[in-house]
């Protein structure tokens, strides 16, 4: 059987491959699905792809299968684990986390102004995949972001630097690491001016790094012997989709529900009536990682968050049998019971997710009296909810959950005054449309259409 193309998702734990026909005609489907545990620990990514491909070849009832392209995303191998250095953490500091985690990254450490010795420590014992350096405006304050990079130098880690700040210092940060052995990449600054984000062009080249180092990660060395086009971080491409899909639907949101960490993706604009009270600028796309709300990795901790009454009530479990049921799940729950416990964090993680992930209005008193000004992400012109991970695709209850934590929102969030239209991507393939959507965007398009929006 031959296909058009392959576009595998390499989890930490599982590995999935989805298998597209009829790619370049009105009607591209996903033909099927194969599933295997990752191997990248065993220290050889491609055994854990070959055993995606043999049970997707028993889901195509096939033992021939060929195809035209074999394109990937992937989250083993540690991720992408980077850390971010700028001047004001306000300002180019959050520009520069903004940049990062929207390509898909992981950050470990975060630092605003000269970095001091323990700083330098925790990033040697971090060995991250990627170093960021930003600080100061344009033709605006140099030498912090100088500073710091010479203290990084100095270390000789031999990891790949992106500078993103002052574009006054490009010649000298060239010269510093010049002779370091760091790879180097001077991008645009994330943080032109006061009053603007510029994270595309840094979200790029991180990707462009990210897949030159993945590919001679343990256990990744012999990706390429399978797929011939782009590795991306799977967040990334989650993002990349949720992109996409605003262009096609118009401003909205991604939930990523997983076993251990949260991820919330917004594309929107805003509206004009919160962008007249902002106090700082927001990048057009967002995501921030919720690291403690997984629902099975950290389920106790969001156990911990969750209404007990509420939790005893849904489930139907004893208060002071919840800690010891909630202890004893499985990665897939397999009963009723199980299932309805799984539900409740979801929705813990899911109204805790959006609580952190939405700005808020705040009362700023002032010679003229209080004024109500906003801080951080508007979400009030959102049209369109989307859910994704296996809390919400594989439950059956993902519109419910969605609906019920954005009509029990908080008053101070900056949510949509109606609730928006909410789709689920009961298929699983959020990732791999985002991956598709730059080489084949009509594609794309008709397959975000048909799996998210016409069949839900």
């Amino acid at each position: 059987m031959n296909v058009d193309i392959l576009v595998a998702e390499i989890g930490s734990t599982t590995t999935v491959v989805n298998a597209f026909t009829g790619m370049g005609t009105a009607e591209p489907r996903l033909a099927g699905q194969g599933f295997a545990p990752t191997t990248v620990a065993e220290g050889d990514v491609t055994t854990g792809l070959n055993g995606a491909l043999n049970d997707l070849k028993k889901h195509l009832k096939t033992t021939d299968l060929s195809w035209g392209r074999f394109l990937a995303s992937s989250s083993a191998a540690g991720g992408l684990r980077m850390t971010v250095h700028g001047l004001v953490y306000d300002m180019t500091v959050r520009a520069a986390k903004e940049a990062a985690l929207g390509a898909g990254a992981n950050i470990h450490q975060v630092t605003a102004g000269r970095m001091r010795r323990t700083d330098l420590k925790k990033l040697v014992e971090i060995r991250p995949n990627i170093i960021m350096i930003a600080g100061g405006v344009d033709y605006g304050e140099r030498d912090t972001a100088l500073d710091n990079a010479c203290l990084i130098a100095e270390l000789n880690l031999n990891i790949p630097v992106i500078y993103a700040g002052n574009i006054q210092n490009h010649d000298e940060i060239r010269e510093i690491f010049a002779e370091n052995g760091s790879k180097l990449y001077i991008v645009d600054n994330v943080y032109p001016s006061i009053d603007r984000m510029e994270v595309l062009p840094a979200r790029k080249v991180i990707q462009q790094v990210f897949e030159e180092h993945i590919v001679h990660a343990p256990g990744m060395e012999k990706i390429r012997s399978l797929v011939d086009g782009h590795v991306i971080p799977t967040p990334g491409a989650v993002m990349d989709a949720t992109g996409f899909l605003k262009k096609e639907l118009g401003d909205l949101i991604t939930f990523d529900v997983g076993g251990a960490t949260t991820d919330v993706h917004s594309v929107t604009d805003g509206s004009e009536e919160i962008n007249r009270i902002q106090i700082y600028p927001e990048p057009d796309s967002k995501r921030t990682v919720e690291g403690d709300l997984g629902v099975f990795v950290n389920r106790m901790n969001v156990f911990e968050l969750s209404d007990k009454k509420r939790l005893t009530l849904k489930t139907g479990i004893d208060e002071d049998k919840l800690e010891a049921a909630v202890t004893a799940l499985k990665a897939v729950p397999h009963t009723d019971q199980e299932t309805s416990i799984v539900r409740e964090l979801a929705y813990t993680a899911l109204k805790i997710a959006l609580h952190r992930h939405a700005g808020k209005y705040r009362d700023s008193f002032a010679s003229g009296g209080k004024k109500t000004v906003a801080m951080g992400r508007d979400l009030t012109a959102l049209k369109y909810i989307v859910g994704t991970g296996g809390a919400l695709t594989r439950l059956g209850v993902g519109v419910a959950l969605i609906e019920e934590v954005f009509s029990n929102g908080n008053k101070y969030d900056l949510l949509p005054p109606a609730l928006p239209k909410v789709l689920i991507d009961k298929t699983y393939i959020m990732a791999s449309l985002g991956v598709l959507s730059s080489e084949l965007p009509d594609d794309a398009a008709l397959l975000f259409k048909y799996y998210l929006e016409d069949r839900n």
